[in-house]
């Protein structure tokens, strides 16, 4: 090995143990805070209490509120994004022409770059007011139009990264389907689909992730009244959007309301940390299955 490549390996060593150390040290931070917190306050009341009143003169520190709203927000937005995310990506590898493909997917992928302030003025100004014709008793400030916007700009999440991954399946398996007698719908769903179902399942991680971890669309569109309800029709609060609101400088440094936006950080770490476990642990059973 020559100089140069030794040099190449430590560089390339260095920036993954970078990496790690940020990582651990954010997390470093999150639970030095965070046990600060909970030496005030009973661990047990934080993870089953029904109300989050952290800021108001009777003081409640359940986080249920908070993980609600943010995992209703983040389930609306995958699920708007998945099946067309999905279906943009089946369309592009099977069906478009190579030309329209090239102008295509990068018009889809232009939607990731949008500041995401935008998209929460977005589904404020338009959205809402669009769904309250079908839906009257839609509030202003509601958890359905934030997470139909989320599901919109993570639609690029999905789409290109499951294209890229129907792509790297070997065109032998869409030949001897097609040799077999089947249509292109059915090579594209019962073929394609399954031998890239690894890589779709990192796309929705992904895209999982980048969801949960939204702040600007909810903190806008969603309102700020934690409230522990599986209803989108309603205001509600995500762990992010709380985090902005007392991170503004109106909470003194210090105090215990000040230090709950380190136990709401370290509980977001957790939730996504599952999450992303889950989708793993989907992810390579899906891989088992159709290797």
């Amino acid at each position: 090995m020559n100089i140069k490549e030794k040099i190449i390996e430590k560089v390339l060593a260095l920036c993954a143990l970078i990496t790690i150390l940020t990582t651990a040290g954010i997390v470093g931070v999150l639970l030095f805070e965070a046990i600060g917190f909970f030496r005030e306050v009973s661990i047990i009341d934080f993870l089953t209490g029904t109300e989050w009143t952290p800021l108001f003169a009777e003081k409640n520190y359940g986080i249920l509120p908070l993980v609600s709203g943010t995992l209703l927000t983040t389930f609306i937005a995958i699920a708007v994004a998945l099946p067309v995310g999905l279906t943009i990506a089946i369309y592009l590898n099977e069906y478009a022409p190579k030309r329209f493909k090239k102008v295509l997917k990068p018009l889809l992928e232009v939607l990731a770059v949008v500041p995401t302030v935008v998209y929460g003025f977005f589904a404020l100004m338009i959205v809402t007011p669009f769904l309250k014709l079908f839906i009257p008793d839609l509030s202003g400030f509601n958890a359905l139009s934030p997470g139909i916007v989320m599901g919109i700009m993570i639609i690029p999440f999905v789409s290109s990264l499951s294209e890229d991954a129907l792509a790297a399946v070997p065109d032998s398996l869409r030949q001897a389907s097609y040799g077999m007698g089947s249509t292109r719908f059915q090579t594209a769903f019962r073929v394609m689909v399954p031998a890239a179902s690894s890589g779709i399942m990192v796309s929705i991680i992904l895209a999982l992730s980048r969801a949960i971890g939204e702040t600007m669309i909810v903190a806008i569109a969603a309102g700020q009244t934690p409230v522990f309800t599986f209803d989108p029709t309603v205001p509600i609060e995500t762990i992010t959007a709380y985090i902005v609101k007392v991170s503004s400088g109106d909470v003194p440094q210090g105090t215990v309301a000040y230090q709950t936006i380190f136990a709401a950080g370290i509980t977001l770490f957790v939730v996504t940390f599952i999450l992303n476990n889950i989708s793993f642990w989907i992810k390579n059973r899906y891989q088992e299955k159709y290797e």
